[in-house]
């Protein structure tokens, strides 16, 4: 006779009651989740698993859920909510360079003063194209130990003259931002490594930061790979703004340059990725 087979207690619909109190409870999980996102913007596993007695795995996958809803977007060790449409501004067009500099003006300078601080201690420099990059550039025509590399013409004109040697990538000319692209051009910097390099962009969200050309961002690129130190530069009216091209994520730069607290979802990105965010002073007036 085959020995006698044991059951659980607990019957089926007793199962079935648990798992549906274990959905239920993963509804209320999601639901105090996205309530501490709309809070602060950012959220810890380890807080909130604290905070409801369940295990940081527990959390991580609810967090793979929402994020596969499109709710938030995970991040290390947490998550921050999702960028939406609301949230965020396109820039379809890129302004001619005269505006942009004169746009936002006071928060550029003080921007380019603090990061040609930074780059003035080192030897070797890229400077990628753009506004606070073409300001900071000034203030560094005196350092005389510092060897720079560019591909913008309007920076390497403004250097003529200066303490630093001047090195210009060789390529084809972007006229209305008079930089300098194209394979030649890449292949001449991808050979070389930089100690510093400094960026600009046209915006910057959680997902990363941007930039309008994509004949441009080949270079910044380059640059990012290139560097040992790479320092962004993005005035504050620029957060929450996105244009044609996402150049790279927040974790590839290791300094941010800015002129004000960034946006409590942009701020915790920037914590998540380890970025050191800089908030550069007002420029002394003249």
């Amino acid at each position: 006779m085959a020995d006698d087979v044991s059951f659980p207690d607990k019957s089926v619909a007793e199962l079935a009651a648990g798992e549906d109190r274990q959905r239920m409870l993963s509804h209320v999980r999601h639901a105090r989740i996205l309530d501490q996102l709309a809070l602060s913007g950012s959220i810890s596993v380890t807080t909130i698993a604290a905070e409801l007695g369940v295990s940081d795995m527990t959390i991580r996958r609810d967090l793979l859920e929402l994020e596969r809803e499109g709710r938030l977007v995970r991040v290390h060790g947490g998550a921050v909510l999702a960028e939406t449409p609301a949230s965020v501004a396109m820039d379809s067009e890129e302004p001619r360079f005269d505006a942009r500099l004169r746009r936002g003006s006071e928060a550029k300078s003080a921007i380019a003063a603090y990061a040609a601080g930074l780059v003035a201690g080192y030897r070797t420099a890229a400077i990628d194209v753009g506004t606070t990059t073409y300001l900071m550039a000034g203030h560094l025509r005196d350092v005389g130990h510092l060897k720079i590399f560019t591909n913008s013409l309007r920076v390497s004109a403004l250097l003529d003259g200066g303490a630093p040697e001047v090195y210009v990538a060789g390529g084809r000319v972007r006229a209305e931002e008079m930089s300098v692209w194209g394979p030649t051009a890449i292949a001449q910097f991808e050979k070389l490594w930089f100690d510093v390099a400094v960026l600009g962009t046209s915006g910057v969200t959680a997902d990363g930061f941007f930039d309008y050309s994509f004949e441009d961002t080949d270079m910044k690129r380059v640059y990012l790979r290139r560097s040992g130190l790479r320092i962004l530069l993005c005035d504050s009216a620029k957060f929450q703004r996105m244009s044609l091209v996402q150049v790279g994520a927040l974790a590839d730069i290791n300094i941010l340059v800015t002129d004000a607290e960034p946006p409590p979802r942009i701020a915790a990105a920037l914590a998540a990725a380890r970025v050191d965010l800089r908030i550069a002073p007002p420029a002394p007036a003249d």
